[in-house]
Protein backbone atom coordinates (compact mmCIF):
# COMPACT_ATOMS: atom_id res chain seq x y z
CA UNK A 1 0.00 0.00 0.00
CA UNK A 2 1.00 3.40 -0.89
CA UNK A 3 1.91 5.64 1.70
CA UNK A 4 2.08 9.67 0.98
CA UNK A 5 2.98 12.80 3.08
CA UNK A 6 2.18 16.07 1.12
CA UNK A 7 -0.63 17.80 -0.07
CA UNK A 8 -0.40 18.11 -3.89
CA UNK A 9 -2.44 20.18 -6.06
CA UNK A 10 -2.36 20.20 -9.91
CA UNK A 11 -5.05 20.43 -12.90
CA UNK A 12 -4.97 20.39 -16.27
CA UNK A 13 -1.88 19.64 -18.27
CA UNK A 14 -0.46 16.24 -18.50
CA UNK A 15 3.28 14.57 -18.36
CA UNK A 16 2.68 11.38 -20.58
CA UNK A 17 3.22 8.29 -18.36
CA UNK A 18 3.35 10.25 -15.47
CA UNK A 19 0.45 11.78 -14.21
CA UNK A 20 -2.82 13.52 -15.65
CA UNK A 21 -2.59 16.90 -13.73
CA UNK A 22 -6.87 16.87 -12.43
CA UNK A 23 -6.39 17.74 -8.76
CA UNK A 24 -4.46 18.30 -5.45
CA UNK A 25 -3.91 15.69 -3.40
CA UNK A 26 -3.17 15.33 0.62
CA UNK A 27 -1.45 12.04 0.06
CA UNK A 28 -1.01 9.41 3.37
CA UNK A 29 -4.80 9.37 4.37
CA UNK A 30 -5.93 6.16 6.32
CA UNK A 31 -8.85 4.94 4.97
CA UNK A 32 -11.65 6.36 7.62
CA UNK A 33 -15.00 5.21 8.08
CA UNK A 34 -17.41 5.74 5.89
CA UNK A 35 -20.85 6.72 7.46
CA UNK A 36 -23.85 4.04 7.02
CA UNK A 37 -26.05 6.43 5.12
CA UNK A 38 -27.21 5.14 1.59
CA UNK A 39 -24.52 2.64 2.44
CA UNK A 40 -27.72 -0.14 3.04
CA UNK A 41 -29.10 0.43 -0.35
CA UNK A 42 -26.29 -0.03 -2.34
CA UNK A 43 -25.64 -3.42 -0.50
CA UNK A 44 -28.95 -4.54 -0.78
CA UNK A 45 -28.54 -4.09 -4.71
CA UNK A 46 -25.68 -5.65 -5.22
CA UNK A 47 -27.17 -8.39 -3.49
CA UNK A 48 -29.95 -8.76 -5.71
CA UNK A 49 -27.42 -8.79 -8.51
CA UNK A 50 -25.80 -11.45 -7.13
CA UNK A 51 -28.34 -13.41 -6.38
CA UNK A 52 -30.91 -13.04 -9.28
CA UNK A 53 -29.01 -11.75 -12.50
CA UNK A 54 -29.56 -14.66 -14.63
CA UNK A 55 -26.11 -14.67 -16.09
CA UNK A 56 -23.99 -15.32 -13.54
CA UNK A 57 -20.84 -15.53 -15.89
CA UNK A 58 -21.37 -11.86 -16.32
CA UNK A 59 -20.79 -10.70 -12.91
CA UNK A 60 -17.10 -9.53 -11.80
CA UNK A 61 -17.11 -8.10 -8.87
CA UNK A 62 -13.57 -6.24 -9.02
CA UNK A 63 -15.09 -4.28 -12.12
CA UNK A 64 -18.68 -4.22 -10.38
CA UNK A 65 -16.69 -2.35 -7.48
CA UNK A 66 -14.67 -0.40 -9.45
CA UNK A 67 -17.97 0.78 -11.46
CA UNK A 68 -19.74 1.58 -8.51
CA UNK A 69 -16.96 3.72 -6.84
CA UNK A 70 -16.56 5.44 -10.44
CA UNK A 71 -20.67 5.91 -10.63
CA UNK A 72 -20.66 7.39 -7.20
CA UNK A 73 -17.67 9.97 -7.73
CA UNK A 74 -19.47 11.39 -10.84
CA UNK A 75 -22.39 11.84 -9.45
CA UNK A 76 -20.66 14.83 -7.53
CA UNK A 77 -19.54 16.56 -10.45
CA UNK A 78 -15.92 17.18 -9.23
CA UNK A 79 -13.54 16.68 -11.99
CA UNK A 80 -10.80 16.79 -9.56
CA UNK A 81 -12.37 13.63 -7.97
CA UNK A 82 -11.29 10.27 -9.31
CA UNK A 83 -10.82 6.99 -8.93
CA UNK A 84 -7.38 5.70 -9.67
CA UNK A 85 -6.34 2.03 -10.19
CA UNK A 86 -3.20 0.50 -8.39
CA UNK A 87 -1.13 1.02 -11.47
CA UNK A 88 -2.80 4.71 -11.84
CA UNK A 89 -1.54 5.35 -8.34
CA UNK A 90 1.41 3.93 -8.72
CA UNK A 91 2.50 6.15 -11.71
CA UNK A 92 0.91 8.97 -10.04
CA UNK A 93 3.27 8.59 -6.72
CA UNK A 94 6.82 7.77 -9.05
CA UNK A 95 6.07 10.96 -10.96
CA UNK A 96 5.84 13.30 -7.76
CA UNK A 97 9.25 12.18 -7.30
CA UNK A 98 10.60 13.02 -10.58
CA UNK A 99 10.75 9.47 -12.40
CA UNK A 100 8.09 7.43 -14.16
CA UNK A 101 7.94 4.73 -17.20
CA UNK A 102 6.60 5.92 -20.40
CA UNK A 103 7.56 7.76 -23.58
CA UNK A 104 8.87 11.20 -21.91
CA UNK A 105 6.72 14.45 -23.85
CA UNK A 106 4.67 16.81 -22.29
CA UNK A 107 1.40 17.01 -23.52
CA UNK A 108 -2.19 19.25 -23.89
CA UNK A 109 -5.15 19.46 -25.40
CA UNK A 110 -5.32 22.45 -27.84
CA UNK A 111 -7.64 23.28 -30.22
CA UNK A 112 -9.87 20.14 -29.77
CA UNK A 113 -6.34 17.82 -30.72
CA UNK A 114 -4.46 15.83 -28.52
CA UNK A 115 -1.39 17.35 -29.08
CA UNK A 116 2.62 17.62 -27.92
CA UNK A 117 3.77 20.52 -26.28
CA UNK A 118 7.78 18.83 -25.76
CA UNK A 119 9.14 15.91 -26.05
CA UNK A 120 11.68 15.63 -23.04
CA UNK A 121 15.46 15.79 -23.42
CA UNK A 122 16.69 12.18 -24.19
CA UNK A 123 13.43 10.33 -23.82
CA UNK A 124 12.12 7.79 -26.46
CA UNK A 125 9.76 10.65 -27.59
CA UNK A 126 12.77 12.55 -28.90
CA UNK A 127 14.73 9.71 -29.94
CA UNK A 128 10.95 8.89 -32.24
CA UNK A 129 11.24 12.26 -33.28
CA UNK A 130 8.16 14.04 -31.36
CA UNK A 131 7.95 17.61 -32.14
CA UNK A 132 6.09 20.43 -30.09
CA UNK A 133 2.55 20.43 -32.19
CA UNK A 134 2.57 16.93 -33.53
CA UNK A 135 -0.96 16.18 -32.99
CA UNK A 136 -1.61 12.28 -31.57
CA UNK A 137 -4.52 10.78 -33.69
CA UNK A 138 -4.84 7.23 -32.62
CA UNK A 139 -3.19 5.06 -29.17
CA UNK A 140 -1.94 1.05 -29.98
CA UNK A 141 -5.13 1.81 -32.87
CA UNK A 142 -7.32 3.70 -31.25
CA UNK A 143 -8.84 6.97 -31.71
CA UNK A 144 -8.56 9.61 -29.01
CA UNK A 145 -11.46 12.03 -30.46
CA UNK A 146 -13.40 12.77 -27.24
CA UNK A 147 -11.05 11.12 -24.70
CA UNK A 148 -10.21 13.01 -21.55
CA UNK A 149 -6.69 14.26 -21.67
CA UNK A 150 -6.05 11.78 -18.35
CA UNK A 151 -7.71 8.81 -19.83
CA UNK A 152 -5.42 9.27 -23.25
CA UNK A 153 -2.12 9.87 -21.26
CA UNK A 154 -2.69 6.60 -18.88
CA UNK A 155 -3.33 4.54 -22.50
CA UNK A 156 0.31 5.91 -23.01
CA UNK A 157 1.90 4.92 -19.99
CA UNK A 158 3.10 1.54 -19.22
CA UNK A 159 5.83 -0.42 -18.13
CA UNK A 160 9.19 0.04 -19.51
CA UNK A 161 10.51 -1.94 -22.12
CA UNK A 162 7.31 -1.85 -23.41
CA UNK A 163 6.00 -0.38 -26.85
CA UNK A 164 2.94 2.06 -27.74
CA UNK A 165 1.79 2.86 -31.36
CA UNK A 166 0.97 6.22 -31.91
CA UNK A 167 -0.46 7.89 -35.06
CA UNK A 168 0.72 11.13 -35.72
CA UNK A 169 -0.19 14.64 -37.57
CA UNK A 170 3.63 16.25 -37.75
CA UNK A 171 3.20 19.73 -37.56
CA UNK A 172 2.98 21.45 -41.15
CA UNK A 173 2.40 18.23 -42.63
CA UNK A 174 -0.72 16.75 -44.34
CA UNK A 175 -0.77 13.49 -43.99
CA UNK A 176 -0.50 11.32 -40.87
CA UNK A 177 2.38 8.46 -39.74
CA UNK A 178 2.39 5.60 -37.24
CA UNK A 179 5.13 5.24 -35.24
CA UNK A 180 6.28 3.10 -32.36
CA UNK A 181 8.26 4.11 -29.30
CA UNK A 182 9.77 1.60 -26.47
CA UNK A 183 8.95 3.31 -23.24
CA UNK A 184 11.70 3.60 -20.76
CA UNK A 185 12.48 5.08 -17.02
CA UNK A 186 12.39 8.45 -17.75
CA UNK A 187 14.17 11.24 -14.74
CA UNK A 188 12.42 14.34 -15.33
CA UNK A 189 13.92 17.58 -13.89
CA UNK A 190 11.20 19.77 -12.83
CA UNK A 191 12.78 23.12 -14.14
CA UNK A 192 15.40 23.81 -16.73
CA UNK A 193 17.79 27.16 -16.19
CA UNK A 194 19.92 29.46 -17.98
CA UNK A 195 21.21 33.15 -18.11
CA UNK A 196 20.03 35.03 -20.36
CA UNK A 197 23.14 37.92 -20.88
CA UNK A 198 22.53 38.92 -16.81
CA UNK A 199 19.42 37.51 -16.35
CA UNK A 200 18.48 34.27 -14.94
CA UNK A 201 15.41 32.07 -16.58
CA UNK A 202 14.11 29.55 -14.72
CA UNK A 203 11.48 27.55 -16.39
CA UNK A 204 9.55 25.24 -13.85
CA UNK A 205 7.14 22.59 -15.19
CA UNK A 206 5.84 21.10 -12.04
CA UNK A 207 6.54 21.07 -8.33
CA UNK A 208 7.76 17.67 -6.95
CA UNK A 209 10.50 16.34 -4.31
CA UNK A 210 13.00 17.97 -6.12
CA UNK A 211 12.34 21.28 -7.07
CA UNK A 212 13.15 22.65 -4.15
CA UNK A 213 16.97 21.16 -3.93
CA UNK A 214 16.93 21.74 -7.55
CA UNK A 215 16.21 25.41 -7.27
CA UNK A 216 18.77 26.04 -4.20
CA UNK A 217 21.19 24.99 -7.07
CA UNK A 218 20.27 27.38 -9.71
CA UNK A 219 20.21 30.02 -6.74
CA UNK A 220 23.80 29.52 -6.09
CA UNK A 221 24.80 29.00 -10.18
CA UNK A 222 23.18 32.50 -11.05
CA UNK A 223 24.60 34.38 -8.10
CA UNK A 224 28.17 33.25 -8.97
CA UNK A 225 27.59 33.99 -12.61
CA UNK A 226 26.38 37.56 -11.79
CA UNK A 227 22.30 37.86 -11.89
CA UNK A 228 20.71 41.18 -12.10
CA UNK A 229 17.28 39.39 -12.35
CA UNK A 230 15.59 36.53 -12.35
CA UNK A 231 12.60 35.33 -14.94
CA UNK A 232 10.37 32.32 -13.69
CA UNK A 233 8.32 30.76 -16.50
CA UNK A 234 4.86 28.91 -14.87
CA UNK A 235 3.23 28.94 -17.68
CA UNK A 236 1.30 25.48 -18.38
CA UNK A 237 2.56 24.18 -15.06
CA UNK A 238 -0.36 22.31 -13.76
CA UNK A 239 0.57 22.05 -10.16
CA UNK A 240 2.58 19.25 -8.09
CA UNK A 241 3.02 19.21 -4.20
CA UNK A 242 2.37 21.96 -2.05
CA UNK A 243 4.97 21.29 0.13
CA UNK A 244 6.81 21.81 -2.69
CA UNK A 245 5.41 25.32 -3.71
CA UNK A 246 6.07 26.52 -0.09
CA UNK A 247 9.51 25.81 -0.55
CA UNK A 248 9.96 27.24 -3.28
CA UNK A 249 8.36 30.50 -2.49
CA UNK A 250 10.71 30.31 0.40
CA UNK A 251 13.52 31.35 -1.52
CA UNK A 252 11.92 34.66 -2.42
CA UNK A 253 9.92 35.90 0.93
CA UNK A 254 11.37 36.61 4.37
CA UNK A 255 8.42 35.59 6.27
CA UNK A 256 5.05 35.27 6.78
CA UNK A 257 2.04 32.53 5.01
CA UNK A 258 2.73 30.95 1.60
CA UNK A 259 -0.47 29.80 1.55
CA UNK A 260 -3.48 28.59 3.64
CA UNK A 261 -5.85 25.61 3.36
CA UNK A 262 -9.69 25.18 4.78
CA UNK A 263 -11.08 22.01 5.03
CA UNK A 264 -14.82 20.66 5.20
CA UNK A 265 -14.94 21.58 8.97
CA UNK A 266 -13.92 25.03 8.23
CA UNK A 267 -10.07 24.29 10.14
CA UNK A 268 -7.00 26.09 8.59
CA UNK A 269 -4.03 24.68 8.39
CA UNK A 270 -1.37 27.99 6.89
CA UNK A 271 1.82 27.21 5.70
CA UNK A 272 5.04 29.12 6.52
CA UNK A 273 8.02 30.54 4.31
CA UNK A 274 11.30 28.10 5.76
CA UNK A 275 13.40 30.99 7.00
CA UNK A 276 16.39 28.67 6.33
CA UNK A 277 16.02 28.57 3.18
CA UNK A 278 18.96 29.70 0.55
CA UNK A 279 17.47 33.62 -0.12
CA UNK A 280 17.75 35.64 -3.00
CA UNK A 281 16.87 39.60 -3.13
CA UNK A 282 16.94 39.56 -6.66
CA UNK A 283 13.86 41.55 -8.60
CA UNK A 284 11.14 38.73 -10.31
CA UNK A 285 9.01 38.46 -12.73
CA UNK A 286 6.80 35.63 -12.94
CA UNK A 287 5.44 34.41 -16.33
CA UNK A 288 1.79 32.53 -16.05
CA UNK A 289 -1.01 31.71 -18.61
CA UNK A 290 -4.34 30.05 -18.29
CA UNK A 291 -2.79 26.93 -18.18
CA UNK A 292 -0.71 28.35 -15.11
CA UNK A 293 -2.74 25.75 -11.72
CA UNK A 294 -2.89 25.06 -8.29
CA UNK A 295 0.89 24.75 -7.06
CA UNK A 296 2.07 27.17 -9.66
CA UNK A 297 -0.76 29.75 -8.70
CA UNK A 298 0.23 29.39 -4.88
CA UNK A 299 3.87 30.59 -5.73
CA UNK A 300 2.57 33.43 -7.81
CA UNK A 301 -0.12 34.51 -5.75
CA UNK A 302 2.11 34.69 -2.60
CA UNK A 303 4.78 36.45 -4.23
CA UNK A 304 2.69 38.86 -5.55
CA UNK A 305 0.35 39.49 -2.20
CA UNK A 306 3.80 40.38 -0.76
CA UNK A 307 4.71 42.63 -3.84
CA UNK A 308 8.16 40.39 -4.24
CA UNK A 309 7.47 39.71 -7.95
CA UNK A 310 5.95 41.42 -11.16
CA UNK A 311 3.13 38.59 -12.51
CA UNK A 312 2.89 39.18 -15.91
CA UNK A 313 0.50 37.17 -18.54
CA UNK A 314 -2.48 36.11 -18.72
CA UNK A 315 -5.80 35.03 -16.07
CA UNK A 316 -4.20 31.65 -14.46
CA UNK A 317 -6.34 28.42 -14.52
CA UNK A 318 -8.04 29.13 -10.85
CA UNK A 319 -7.68 25.86 -9.31
CA UNK A 320 -7.77 26.37 -5.52
CA UNK A 321 -8.66 23.02 -4.03
CA UNK A 322 -6.39 20.34 -2.63
CA UNK A 323 -7.72 16.50 -2.84
CA UNK A 324 -6.96 13.85 -0.50
CA UNK A 325 -5.65 10.20 -1.74
CA UNK A 326 -7.25 7.37 0.51
CA UNK A 327 -5.69 3.83 -0.47
CA UNK A 328 -8.65 1.37 -0.42
CA UNK A 329 -7.71 -2.12 0.39
CA UNK A 330 -6.97 -3.56 -3.11
CA UNK A 331 -4.78 -0.75 -3.27
CA UNK A 332 -6.65 1.22 -5.66
CA UNK A 333 -7.80 4.73 -4.32
CA UNK A 334 -9.89 7.19 -4.60
CA UNK A 335 -8.78 11.02 -4.73
CA UNK A 336 -11.63 13.57 -3.24
CA UNK A 337 -11.73 17.09 -2.56
CA UNK A 338 -11.22 17.95 0.89
CA UNK A 339 -9.84 21.23 1.35
CA UNK A 340 -9.78 24.94 -0.50
CA UNK A 341 -6.77 27.29 -0.43
CA UNK A 342 -6.33 30.79 -0.18
CA UNK A 343 -3.66 33.13 -0.70
CA UNK A 344 -1.41 35.15 1.84
CA UNK A 345 -4.11 38.00 1.62
CA UNK A 346 -6.69 35.45 1.97
CA UNK A 347 -7.81 35.41 -1.63
CA UNK A 348 -10.03 32.85 -2.93
CA UNK A 349 -8.01 30.94 -5.76
CA UNK A 350 -10.64 28.65 -6.80
CA UNK A 351 -13.07 29.69 -10.39
CA UNK A 352 -11.34 33.37 -10.08
CA UNK A 353 -7.36 32.43 -10.54
CA UNK A 354 -4.55 35.34 -10.47
CA UNK A 355 -4.91 38.11 -12.17
CA UNK A 356 -1.79 39.21 -13.42
CA UNK A 357 -0.23 42.95 -12.36
CA UNK A 358 0.57 43.07 -16.49
CA UNK A 359 -1.25 41.43 -18.84
CA UNK A 360 0.44 40.66 -22.26
CA UNK A 361 -0.37 39.87 -25.45
CA UNK A 362 3.29 38.36 -26.21
CA UNK A 363 3.64 34.75 -26.10
CA UNK A 364 5.89 32.18 -26.17
CA UNK A 365 9.68 33.37 -26.48
CA UNK A 366 8.31 36.89 -27.34
CA UNK A 367 6.84 37.05 -23.31
CA UNK A 368 10.15 35.87 -21.93
CA UNK A 369 11.88 38.70 -23.70
CA UNK A 370 9.72 41.44 -22.73
CA UNK A 371 10.22 39.98 -19.02
CA UNK A 372 14.13 40.45 -19.50
CA UNK A 373 13.56 43.84 -21.21
CA UNK A 374 11.29 45.02 -17.98
CA UNK A 375 13.66 43.72 -15.89
CA UNK A 376 16.45 45.51 -17.22
CA UNK A 377 14.74 48.39 -17.35
CA UNK A 378 13.17 49.00 -14.43
CA UNK A 379 16.30 47.77 -12.63
CA UNK A 380 19.12 49.21 -14.26
CA UNK A 381 22.69 47.91 -12.68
Amino acid sequence: MFRFSNIIISATIVIILALAFGGGFLLGQSHGPIGSTGTDIIDEAWDIIHSRYVEKDRLDSTNMSRAAIEGIIDALNDPYTAYLTIEELYQFATSLQGEYAGIGAYVTIQDGNLTILAPIDGSPAEAAGLKAGDIILEIDGESVVGLDLDIAASKMRGEAGTTVKLLILPVDETEPMEIEITRAIIELPSLVYEMREDIAYITIYMFTGHTNSELTKVIQEMEQAGAKGIVIDIRSNGGGLLDSAVAVASHFLESGIVATTRNDEGTLKEYYVDTDALRTYLPVVVLVNEGTASAAEVLAGALQDYGRAVIAGNITYGKGSATGVFTLQDGSAINITIARWYTPSGRVIEGNGIVPDIKLEQTGEDAVQWAIDYLKSNNPG
